[in-house]
């Protein structure tokens, strides 16, 4: 019997950000485009500093889009799909690859505390593929803590860190990004970063005109599609919220009526991460016990299969 507390696990409701602030149609002055970024901030801060029972997934599914969207940058081919794969298949302790790692630099923005360090540096710039010298790190923290000190309004600071970033490495725009991420969430004072503005990295924010050049960090006008960028970020992230919230509340909802032991521990696991094995083993749960679990959570509609596969499956909310 699953001994869950419903009090303090059911999700809490979700922010939007109002139509008002959304950007249409034309370009929008760098006055406006300012004025919206802090519209759609606000409503994300509530959901940045809250801790619902979905939160944990929530967070993972935002980085896994931006490494998706990194994936694009680096000129790779790995879409969602493959990144969950060679992340939640990998033996633990094992090597995930090249792509799996810049998924882990993600994750980790995700659930670790703003605070940055030479060492946290150079772990994250090994994940995404570069190598700098731990002098050149510390200089790096030291223009973040600058950056982040600076009373500069959070998209600003963002901005003026990518742009920093690559100004001294060109070839380290992955890193600018993540480093926008990080910086955007010490200015808010959030207690945890959010995976946001890569995944807009390639979108119509950084695009003079339909089709056109991409605006890359340091570049005319980049400040300006930050705010923009901040925006569609903000929105698609409080969807990606609301529709979690539902899933979690129907999962949560039906736990009392799973027999299975060790079910607790795999809700758990559902609601704070993106994808579960579905041959996923643990103490109280054989593998055939697990596959058995799964059938009977998509039976009652509270997860989804991800994979698409019938063999080596992943659930989720």
């Amino acid at each position: 019997m699953i001994r869950l507390d419903l009090a303090t696990a059911t999700p809490a409701s979700s922010p939007i950000v109002p139509a008002w602030a959304l950007v249409a149609g034309s370009t929008p002055s760098d006055a406006a485009a300012a004025f919206q970024a802090g519209a759609a901030l606000a409503s994300l801060d509530t959901l940045a500093r809250a801790q619902p029972a979905w939160a944990g997934a929530w967070r993972q599914r935002l980085a896994l889009r931006c490494a998706a969207a990194s994936m694009r940058l680096a000129g790779r081919a790995e879409g969602e799909a493959a990144l969950r794969d060679a992340w939640h298949f990998c033996p633990t302790g094992a090597d995930p690859g090249p792509a799996g790692a810049i998924l882990g630099a993600w994750r980790q923005l995700a659930v670790q505390p703003t605070a940055n360090s030479a060492g946290r540096l150079e772990k994250i710039v090994d994940q995404l593929g570069l190598h700098w010298d731990s002098a050149v790190l510390g200089d790096l923290c030291t223009e973040i803590e600058d950056v982040a000190g600076s009373q500069q309004p959070a998209p600003f600071a963002a901005a003026a860190i990518a742009a920093r970033v690559v100004t001294m490495r060109p070839d380290a725009e992955l890193l600018a990004w993540w480093l926008a991420d990080l910086v955007l969430a010490q200015s808010l004072r959030w207690p945890r970063p959010l995976p946001l503005l890569i995944a807009q990295a390639v979108g119509p924010a950084f695009r003079r005109e339909p089709g056109g050049k991409r605006i890359r960090p340091g570049e005319k006008s980049f400040e300006r599609a930050v705010c923009v960028a901040l925006v569609q970020a903000a929105t698609e992230s409080c969807r990606l919220a609301a529709e979690l919230s539902r899933r979690a509340e129907r999962l949560i909802a039906i736990a009392p009526k799973l027999r299975a032991k060790g079910a607790s521990e795999v809700i758990q696991r559902l609601l704070d991460d993106d994808a579960v094995s579905g041959s996923l083993t643990t103490k109280n749960l054989s593998r055939f016990a697990a596959r058995r679990l799964f059938d009977r959570l998509q039976q009652l509609n509270a997860v989804r299969e991800l994979s698409g596969r019938t063999t080596f499956r992943l659930f989720g909310l």
